[in-house]
């Protein structure tokens, strides 16, 4: 993955940085030609005007016999414009008379002399003498040309042309130092701009890696190590959910692992216990008058056996996702009250007083009433387990918002740990097994909250000094159940 992603951001820098140098070296380019054309034409206008100083006489007569002062004014510039921009230069009268100066320009420059056209000076000369100014660029044989001609004037009227030619390489030798520079820079910004782009890319890339040799090992079953943080936000809130999945994942395996260690503890322990009254049977080795104490045992182990597969079973159908979740509006309080009937026998044995505090007589709740009951049986029954002879549960019914109630079942028994509160609602465990060997296999409350969390609800344990409460939400029905 490196290499690709390093290959990647370095094409990106390269052809980002070649453009960029592109750019520039065409608008420097053509900046510099219209800042040498600009200078051209000003050269242009400065001969026109020492030329227009000859006070009306002919060129010709000015230059043999003009003002020696003007006349070296005038020779100094058109020798400066050839030093300076190796260019051509013509002088020329309306009459027609031509003064060349510095005309062996051409035959030492090529580009010059392979454009050379005096069919294409007259042209140009001609709309000049007609008051134009022309500016061109012609493509030649070895290269573009510059042409300015602009006309000199006496009195208001044209009285001549001066005309400046040079190749494209004048121009080019100005900026091809700073061209040259320009790649420097470029260049220098390129290898930095790949360096931060090969740091840059080993920290994005090697969590990466982390994450997938993690992945490896959790698919394998194995305990994979914790991504570190990286400094990028977007890659921090992935490892986050990366370790936050991985230690899901160990929790699960874990919770997978001690579910089948107590899974095999509870079926062991029945299973050896009828398998021993029963070969002592077989064996002769029980007492004929210990025969019906035996098979009242065998009867007891075999009841404990389908009350864990039937717990099983039942996990099994609340934790089934793709069965269809069947709603319906009921009155809870009045679910509560059958419930309860339902177990007169075993709270009249315990002689144990029964409270029921309900908000209204009548509260209707939105869920599936089947499952709900279940909750409420598994609950009940935990309360008259762990509460003493002659002891009390209470039952109540409140609103807690609009939308919501919460049921409460609460007992005055041994209570629940504060070490084992953690684990309350984990399958197969039992808190206090001291006090309850033989006593339910752990999966009434983890059946609670399964089939609460499939309804979107929520159950706890509320804090409190005496005996141990259990709460749970129920949405509450749209007007209360009324049709």
């Amino acid at each position: 993955m490196l290499p690709r992603l390093l290959i990647m951001f370095t094409a990106i820098i390269l052809v980002s940085v070649m453009l960029m140098l592109t750019f520039f070296a065409l608008s420097t380019r053509q900046a510099q030609v219209d800042s040498r054309i600009s200078a051209l034409k000003l050269q242009a206008y400065d001969i026109a005007y020492l030329a227009s100083t000859s006070s009306g006489s002919r060129l010709e007569t000015f230059f043999n016999y003009g003002f020696s002062a003007t006349r070296q004014m005038l020779e100094r510039k058109l020798r400066a414009v050839y030093e300076e921009y190796n260019a051509y230069c013509l002088v020329v009268e309306r009459s027609g008379q031509v003064t060349g100066y510095y005309s062996d320009v051409i035959s030492q420059n090529q580009e010059l002399s392979s454009q050379w056209d005096p069919q294409d000076v007259t042209r140009t000369l001609n709309r000049v003498l007609l008051g134009e100014e022309v500016i061109l660029q012609t493509n030649g044989q070895t290269g573009p040309m510059f042409t300015v001609a602009v006309p000199w004037k006496q009195q208001g009227k044209v009285v001549g042309a001066v005309y400046i030619q040079t190749a494209e390489q004048t121009i080019q030798a100005s900026y091809a130092n700073l061209w040259q520079q320009a790649a420097i820079v470029s260049l220098l910004t390129f290898i930095l701009a790949a360096t931060i782009a090969i740091l840059y890319t080993r920290r994005l890339v090697l969590p990466l890696k982390k994450m997938a040799a993690s992945a490896g090992l959790m698919a394998k079953g194995l305990p994979a190590p914790q991504v570190d943080d990286t400094g990028f936000a977007e890659l921090n809130e992935l490892s986050n959910s990366f370790n936050h999945m991985s230690r899901q994942i160990q929790d699960t395996e874990a919770s997978r692992k001690a579910f089948i260690a107590n899974l095999s503890h509870e079926l062991r322990s029945p299973m050896t216990s009828i398998q021993g009254f029963v070969q002592g049977m077989l064996d002769k080795t029980v007492k004929p008058e210990d025969t019906e104490q035996t098979l009242q045992i065998v009867l007891d182990e075999t009841k404990r056996l389908n009350h864990l597969v039937s717990g099983l079973l039942n996990l099994s159908r609340v934790e089934a996702t793709e069965s269809k979740l069947e709603t319906q509006v009921f009155n809870i309080c009045e679910l509560i009250r059958l419930v309860l009937i339902t177990r007169i026998q075993p709270l009249e044995e315990k002689n144990i007083q029964v409270i029921t505090l309900f908000e209204q007589e009548e509260m209707f709740a939105l869920a599936a009433k089947s499952q709900i009951e279940q909750v409420l049986i598994n609950l009940i029954d935990n309360a008259i387990r762990f509460t003493p002879k002659n002891g009390q549960i209470k039952c109540s019914v409140e609103t807690l918002d609009r939308k919501t109630q919460a049921v409460t079942i609460a007992d005055n028994g041994i209570g629940v740990a504060k070490e084992d509160e953690a684990q309350i609602f984990d399958r197969f465990y039992k808190a206090d097994q001291s006090h309850t060997v033989g006593e339910g296999v752990g999966l009434g409350l983890a059946i609670c909250k399964a089939i609460l969390e499939r309804h979107g609800q929520t159950i706890r344990l509320l804090p409190q000094e005496t005996g141990a409460a259990f709460q749970f939400t129920l949405q509450k029905a749209a007007d209360n159940g009324k049709r």
